[in-house]
């Protein structure tokens, strides 16, 4: 069955992580239901296991809320099942966070404490407000150095987007492009080359994956097999180097509070928005759907768009 998920997956196209997790989530449940067939379950049981997630486990309401759509994709795409509406699920609680953000100092501390293609990586994050894996999905074709432009294919929720590429970076990135031209040379010289290409383009165009353009900006050390069709290719870097990189970094300036790679961002955001850029261009630049989700950095910095002065302090 778990084969069938699989198949259905790819069909609707979904993202090799969210296959990853979507299985996990079944198989566990599954387990847990004393390796029944899930279409001898239903309802009460998928209640039943959601409300021991938030209840036992205390999951975090993103963390149920992928189980839920996991089951549900089981249930409606793979077996054809609805299932009753369910009311009695406990949910996790979803409790109000802030977004921990750098100082300006702070930020320009951490990137010191990174070389290389480390503190690129971190630089596009901050300098540009990429999420991790937009900024390791980055294709060579997607940086334009003319209108200092950087094109988010497929960001979050399947959108694009055009962000800004700091001019600070220009040099570093075209050496990294650099890097990426020679090593493409040596895969094509051993008779490899490829990349993995979104959707049906390697159908569509049969030579692209061989194409410089479509090539990773920060291409993994190592070829691997492709889990969709056994080539062995060149992937992009995998997200635990870079996170590894800043927690390092971190450790190094002494900083007390947490910093991961996504920090980099919320501060890209909020620094942004003390130099008196507008919320709806931060939106853009973000990739928010709703400018709701970008106004969480009015609040991280303690004033509302037209700034408020304690009384104190006048």
């Amino acid at each position: 069955m778990l084969d069938e998920v699989r198949g259905r997956l790819r069909l609707e196209r979904y993202s090799l992580r969210t296959e990853h997790a979507y299985l996990y989530w079944i198989r566990r449940y599954i387990r847990e239901n004393g390796v029944r067939h899930p279409r001898e379950l239903g309802g009460p049981a998928v209640e039943r296991f959601l409300t021991n997630l938030a209840v036992r486990d205390r999951v975090a309401p993103s963390t149920q809320n992928q189980a839920l759509a996991a089951l549900l994709f089981l249930y409606r795409k793979v077996l054809l099942l609805d299932l009753p509406w369910m009311e009695d699920v406990v949910r996790a609680k979803r409790q109000p966070r802030l977004p921990v953000v750098l100082s300006r100092a702070e930020a320009s501390e951490l990137l010191r404490h990174m070389a290389g293609r480390d503190a690129l990586m971190a630089g596009l994050l901050y300098g540009s407000g990429l999420r991790l894996m937009e900024c390791l999905r980055l294709r060579v074709k997607d940086v334009d150095f003319a209108r200092n432009e950087i094109t988010v294919r497929e960001g979050k929720g399947g959108k694009d987007r055009k962000t800004v590429l700091p001019g600070r970076l220009h040099q570093a990135l075209q050496l990294q492009l650099a890097e990426v031209r020679a090593l493409h040379a040596q895969d094509l010289d051993a008779g490899h080359g490829a990349v993995q290409l979104p959707h049906a383009l390697a159908r569509k165009y049969r030579q692209a994956a061989w194409l410089l353009d479509w090539q990773f900006v920060f291409p993994a050390t190592r070829r691997s097999n492709d889990p969709l069709d056994g080539q062995e290719k060149r992937h992009h870097l995998d997200p635990g180097v870079l996170q590894q990189a800043v927690r390092r970094a971190a450790r190094a300036c002494g900083f007390s509070k947490p910093v991961t790679p996504h920090t980099l961002r919320h501060s890209f955001a909020t620094h942004l928005l003390e130099a008196g850029a507008d919320l709806r261009t931060i939106q853009e630049l973000l990739g928010h759907k709703d400018v709701s989700t970008t106004q969480v950095y009015t609040h991280v910095l303690n004033r509302g768009p037209a700034g408020v002065l304690s009384p104190l302090d006048r």
